[in-house]
Order: C-alpha cells, then structure tokens, then sequence
C-alpha cells in the first residue's frame, strides 16, 4: 500500500487539530476500475516540527509520528508528499517557497499570509514547481456555511440580492509585542479570524468563476483590544461584479457575541441565526409566508479539518485542482487589506490593490 506522508509546521492548537485529523483519514481508494493494493493511499503525517520542542514532543508522541527542530529537515524527508503550515501567518511565506522548492504540495493555515505581495511569491512558488498551494479556510466544509451556499447556487430561490454575517465576541487575551497583537504579524482579527466570514460571502455570493468583488467600504476602529495596533471593530460592505452585496459585522467588544446571518434571495430569506451551537438551524422564508427549517445536525458532513485535508490530499492524488487555492487565499487577504485602508481614509476602496 502506498503512503500519502505529511509533515507539519507549528504544533500549537491548531496545528495539533489538523495532524490529529489528518490522520484520521486512514485509508483512500484512487478513482480506478480496479481495487488493489497499488490504488490505495494510507495518510498519513510522517514527522512534526516546532520551535518549541515541548509541543512538537507532546503531538509526536500523541500521534506516534517523528519530531524535528528545523522544518527543512521535513523538505529533505522523501517520505513526506505535503508540508500543512500552522505557523503565525507572517512565517507562511517563508516556509510555503521552501516546501514548494523542494517538491512538496503546501497546505497552509489561513490567513495565507499578511501580504498580497507573500501571497503572490507563494503563488508562484507553487506554479513554478508545479505543486499544489492548499488554504484551510474550513468554514467551507462546515455544515451551516457548505449548505446556505448549496441553496444559493442551487437557484430554486432565484438570484442571490444580498448577504449579511456576524461573527462577535470579546477582546483576545494577549501582552504587547505578541504577535497576535501585531496586524504587520498576524494581520489583524480581520485576516486571522475572519478570513473566513470574507471567503464565505465571497465564496457564496460569487455564482461563476467571473464573479468577483469590485469595492470595498469599511468602518471601525480600534476601541477595547489596547494592546494591539489594528481595528477591533469593523463594519466591511463588499460590492461583487454580478450586482451582489455582501456586509460583515465584525468585532471583538461584544460580551454577548454570536455569529449568525442571512442571504436576501429574489424569492426567498436563507437566515441562519447560529451557526454553531445545539439550536443550529437554516431557516428559508418565502414571500407568501412559507417557510422550512434545516437543522444543522441532520445535515451530513464529516467533521470539517479532516474534510479539508482529506479533499486537499484526493484533488493531488487525482490530478485535480485543490479545492481552496491560493487564489482564494489571497482574496481574503485583499479584501481584509482593502477594508483597513477604507477605515484610515475613509473612502471606499476598488479592486484589485
């Protein structure tokens, strides 16, 4: 049986969560009209690294693979297919040139990187040695967010008009100097938290490969988090080239918090008022008062990290384009740096930068 090995970079929580979930996959069958020992694919990750050897020896030894001090003994390791980098985001670029250059397939936590110029040599890194580029916004394969996009895409409630998202909560714990504190490190809650909710109003409200956000209008500020030099309140109103609208309500001074929202259809409301949690539900409206409720839990998904990684590992074994790429990475990562230049000049924003 042939192995898919993994080497990771950064053994903190997340980290540890997609090296568990990695190898959780076990086994997978190669798309063939014969089942044989050749056509399966065990995963499975090889080796971790960490500049703090207690967490690299705790995950190591949890998931019984082998440690290393220095990430570039994990390129030099024949075993290993792809590196997944769970490092603070301003060491991904670094770390995804090198992978690439040593022929290894890059899987890398979001945000991508900090800037749109890291993103574009990790791009290119990639395509130069015709390796795959990987970005884990897993939101994508979350129950809530992967069905709200299906019945948008699916058209039976006409054309998308509108979305909005929440995703709020209370200030980070955090000293200064960290790097969590530091937007030039981290990017700023807006790349390191809410990448996501960017890509899943881009990721939904974009019906065809065309579609693509055209101006940013951001407002904000910086109001609870002290210790750190970027916005912990934003208010960013994204204009799509297909006539869509989406807004994101994001911040870091609610104490009640929560993360929720609605997409406006030409025929019908797809609210969903929690998106995580035991009262979890899609709740369609019509016009003329119809409505229908999707419980969270009677939609089937695997648990979200082992399903990005395990789609990530199936589009290199078959030859296919990985289901997040950097392209959307960097979206993300424009979209968040576009809204902070709004917020300082007060205008609205175009793209591309």
């Amino acid at each position: 049986m042939k192995t898919f090995g993994l080497g990771l970079v950064g053994c903190g929580g997340m980290g540890r969560s997609l090296a568990v979930s990695a190898n959780q996959i076990g086994t997978l069958e190669l798309d063939t009209n014969e089942k044989t020992d050749e056509t399966s694919v065990a995963v499975k990750v090889i080796s971790v690294c960490d500049t703090n050897p207690s967490l690299s020896k705790k995950l190591s030894q949890d998931i019984d693979s082998e440690m290393t001090k220095n990430y570039l003994d994990l390129l030099k390791d024949s075993r290993i297919n792809a590196i997944l980098i769970a490092t603070p985001p301003f060491l991904h670029k670094s770390i995804a040139v090198d992978s690439a250059a040593a022929g290894k397939h890059v899987f890398t936590e979001k945000p991508m990187a900090t800037s749109l110029l890291d993103c574009d040599h990790m791009i290119q890194a990639a395509q130069s040695n015709d390796v795959q580029l990987g970005v884990g916004l897993v939101c994508r394969f979350h129950a809530i967010h992967s069905k709200v996009r299906e019945l948008v895409h699916s058209g039976q409630y006409g054309r998308p008009i509108s979305m909005k998202v929440h995703r709020t909560g209370g200030p980070w714990p955090g000293e200064p100097g960290h790097w969590r504190m530091k937007r030039e490190e981290c990017g700023g809650f807006l790349m390191e938290v809410n990448a996501h909710e960017i890509d899943f109003i881009r990721w939904t409200l974009s019906l065809n490969d065309c579609d693509h956000i055209t101006r940013i209008y951001a407002s904000g500020g910086r109001y609870l988090q002290e210790n750190s030099d970027y916005a912990d309140l934003v208010f960013l109103n994204m204009t799509l080239s297909n006539g869509t609208t989406g807004f994101l309500h994001a911040g870091q001074v609610s104490a009640a918090g929560g993360y929720g929202g609605s997409v406006d259809c030409e025929q019908a409301s797809i609210h969903f008022p929690n998106i995580w949690g035991a009262n979890s539900a899609i709740e369609i409206r019509t016009f003329d008062s119809h409505s229908d409720t999707i419980l969270a839990k009677d939609i089937l998904i695997e648990p979200p990290v082992k399903a990005e990684i395990q789609a990530f590992v199936e589009a290199i074994l078959g030859n296919r384009s990985v289901p997040v790429t950097g392209i959307d990475g960097r979206a993300a990562t424009e979209i968040a740096l576009a809204a902070y230049d709004s917020i300082d000049s007060g205008r609205a924003i175009s793209l591309p930068l």
